[in-house]
């Protein structure tokens, strides 16, 4: 019956997941939220198809477990000693003050001895490693100096588990405290690891990869993460730190990335079911009964670590948006809070009722934040927007006034859009000594060509006033070399309809744009990997035996039949049909020519 429910278990975790997971991406919530909301519903406060989440979570914390490892593979100890200052300065800065804080609230709101809500303070001062990391890694900020700080954060919050433990087992001393582990016994065991463990993991590594296969090198890696993981547990620290020692020890090792590559599976799998049991610890119950004054605890435990986070950031010189999407990013609830309370519970150090309650405010807080973090960078996005529009403005009045002045505007050739494709034209044209005036939109464009003395103006040359202002009237040649095709039919039909002098040398993104810039009377519109490809094609024939001539003459000729090919196509371009067969057609008459070319 035992092996029928354990079943019976895995397909509810595996159905949740399932159902939950692709419903919370679809509406933009983030796979977390799905993951805990799933566990909540099955858990046992509602439907109760679970009834003992307990032995779930402390499987489940292998995913947070091989985390560590994964991050632990990215690093090595040279990195390490080069962040001790980050560890130690803004994660020790940051567990203070974030403690003290809520140690202070506590005393205002709660019938609470000082111990009481200073150990509730550094336990709601941790954060959530499983959360913040593949937050971090979403948004690709893991690897930039403001990642690395927030990693540090949390890499001294989990070393902070162990004093947090140790305080509370000296001021509940009921709590078994003649079962606690001597501090130094652990220290022991890390140095040992530290001078020994690589010696030891490689070679067993490269035996198994010798002797073995993949699945048992898998099985080999399994086996050490787990190990150390355990042996930490057992003198004292976390086994998420005792994976993250593990993977930092092997993180020169030549199996680091293939180690990487077979765990992760493993650590996808059982994150996914640690949010679901951490959803089903939630008691929505007591949520329904008191929805406000756990939201506003929730909330408020948020804005705490906010605040304090990006208080701590902003001193090391950060950028106040990147702090504070790190604070908002830090500022749930820990899983190791979790861990302290119930120790905190079974020693009768803290009462249950408040330990459900924290409980439940670390579970809210860890639902909320990835909203919040959409909520933040849309407010960000927006206010981004807000000021590039009005500096964009700002540089286009700027540059109409630079386009006004004397012989600013007197140029033979302008050219709108100055990437890759115009600057080319714009450096043969200097070379020659005949002038132009270059515009484009983006502003740090502008501002780099500045440096190197180029003259270019910011501006949208679909605006009529701004190519009067740079010389159009005067000017033999608009190239226009704009990367958006709407952009670039937008400013030829302009110039057709009020600059009918005017010379057009057009770029074709791809040949749908050729045939609609050909519609609009542009003449041989340039086609931009058109020319280079043919060069590549001539290339590779002399390669593989061509004579040089034979190369020129074969390309000669694709290039006239190509041409012919879009000129019959302009007229048909706009049904699928008849440009099928066309092509076809061509086809079969490009390899006739090739053939007679041959004979000849």
């Amino acid at each position: 019956m035992d092996e029928h429910q354990s079943l019976l278990h895995a397909i509810y975790y595996l159905l949740a997941a399932t159902i939950a997971v692709p419903l919370f991406r679809r509406l933009g919530l983030g796979a977390i939220l799905g993951y805990l909301v799933a566990g909540a519903i099955i858990g046992p406060h509602e439907l109760g198809l679970i009834y003992q989440p307990e032995a779930t979570f402390q499987f489940s914390e292998l995913g947070v477990v091989l985390l560590l490892f994964v991050i632990g593979l990215e690093l090595n100890p040279h990195q390490l000693w080069k962040m001790r200052l980050d560890v130690g300065v803004l994660g020790s800065a940051q567990m203070l003050l974030t403690a003290l804080a809520i140690t202070g609230l506590i005393a205002v709101f709660l019938d609470l001895t000082w111990q009481q809500g200073f150990m509730i303070g550094l336990a709601l001062a941790l954060s959530s490693t499983a959360f913040a990391v593949p937050l971090m890694e979403e948004h690709k900020i893991m690897g930039v100096p403001i990642g690395r700080k927030g990693f540090s954060i949390l890499l001294l919050q989990d070393l902070a588990v162990i004093p947090i433990l140790l305080l509370l087992a000296n001021w509940a001393p009921s709590g078994d405290a003649e079962h606690q582990v001597p501090w130094w016994l652990g220290l022991c065991t890390v140095a040992f690891l530290l001078l020994a463990g690589a010696r030891i993991f490689n070679p067993l590594l490269q035996v198994v990869a010798k002797y073995g296969s993949r699945e048992i090198l898998t099985a080999a890696g399994l086996l050490i993460v787990l190990s150390v993981a355990y042996l930490m547990q057992m003198v004292g620290f976390s086994m998420s730190m005792g994976a993250f020692l593990a993977g930092m020890l092997l993180a020169q090792s030549s199996f680091r990335h293939q180690l990487a590559a077979d765990i992760e599976p493993f650590k996808g799998l059982l994150l996914g079911l640690f949010f679901i049991a951490v959803g089903m610890s939630l008691n929505l119950r007591l949520l329904f009964a008191e929805p406000l004054l756990i939201l506003v605890f929730a909330l408020t435990l948020m804005l705490v670590k906010i605040l304090v986070v990006a208080l701590i950031l902003r001193i090391r010189k950060f950028p106040s948006k990147d702090s504070l999407l790190m604070g908002v990013m830090l500022a749930q609830g820990g899983e190791f809070a979790f861990v302290v309370m119930a120790t905190a519970e079974q020693s009768a150090f803290i009462p249950k009722e408040i330990g459900n309650y924290v409980v439940l405010v670390v579970g809210i807080s860890m639902a909320l934040t990835s909203p919040l973090v959409m909520l933040y960078e849309l407010i960000s996005r927006k206010r981004t927007m807000q000021e590039n529009a009005q500096h964009e403005s700002l540089q286009a009045e700027n540059a109409l006034k630079e386009l006004e002045q004397p012989d600013a505007s007197k140029a033979e050739v302008i050219i709108a859009g100055f990437g890759r494709f115009g600057q080319i034209i714009g450096r043969i044209l200097t070379a020659s000594n005949i002038p132009f005036n270059a515009l484009d939109k983006n502003p740090d464009h502008i501002e780099f060509l500045k440096n190197y003395g180029v003259k270019s103006y910011y501006g949208d040359a679909t605006r009529i006033e701004l190519l009067e202002a740079a010389g159009i009237r005067a000017a033999k040649v608009l190239v226009v070399a704009l990367v958006n095709i709407e952009a670039s039919l937008a400013v030829v039909r302009l110039v057709k309809a009020h600059f009918p002098h005017i010379t057009l040398i057009v770029r074709a993104r791809d040949r749908a744009h050729a045939y609609q810039l050909a519609e609009l009377g542009v003449e041989n519109p340039i086609r931009e990997i058109y020319e280079s490809s043919l060069s590549a094609a001539m290339r590779t024939l002399t390669e593989v035996g061509y004579t040089e001539g034979q190369s020129q003459n074969a390309i000669d000729i694709f290039r006239e039949h190509d041409q012919s090919l879009l000129h019959q196509a302009i007229a048909i371009s706009k049904d699928p049909k008849e440009l099928a067969e066309l092509v076809k057609k061509s086809r079969k008459e490009l390899k006739e020519l090739f053939s007679k070319d041959v004979q000849l």
